[in-house]
């Protein structure tokens, strides 16, 4: 069994600030989960670059230990992985008071209404399907931290 985890911090070094419009995210902690080493790969070296300090896990399981000793401030969950899948994950940091307000995204390629509404049953916040984009990423970080205005949030289509 190969699973493993990685911490990137930000590539530079800069206090902590958030500044969604300019696209610096210095100073979050977002964990990304995804059997995909490809999309983690991907999503963390490009979050790196945006000032995150980037958690990742390969599975559900993994991330529950790791969530609880970094404590980040977006979850990114990818739906189908092995042992646990990221509807049982997400519902288990849900029910857990100390974790309960950590906004969890659920990523999957699945786009149909049952697929959403299951994932918001599980306690998620918001759903991106795969493939998604950079933009992507920052537009649900900023929907998650409280980032963008309310005109612009208004504009933002509704978790279902």
């Amino acid at each position: 069994m190969n699973t493993t985890h990685t911490i990137s911090q930000p590539i530079e070094a800069r206090d902590k600030q958030v500044d969604i419009e300019s696209n610096d995210l210095t100073g979050l902690k977002i964990m990304l989960v995804d059997d995909s080493k490809t999309i983690l790969r991907s999503a963390e070296m490009f979050l790196a670059e945006k000032g995150c300090e980037v958690i990742t896990a390969e599975d559900g399981f993994e991330s529950l230990s790791l969530i609880s000793k970094h404590r980040p401030d977006v979850i990114f969950m990818d739906i189908m992985m092995p042992k646990l899948d990221g509807y049982q994950t997400c519902a288990l940091i849900k029910s857990n008071k100390g974790y309960a307000d950590i906004p969890v995204v659920m990523l999957s390629s699945k786009h149909n209404l049952f697929d959403m509404a299951r994932g918001r049953l599980s306690g998620s916040e918001q759903y991106l399907t795969k493939p998604f984009t950079h933009d992507d990423l920052i537009s649900a970080i900023a929907m998650q931290v409280g980032g963008i205005g309310e005109a612009e949030e208004a504009s933002v289509p509704e978790f279902v």
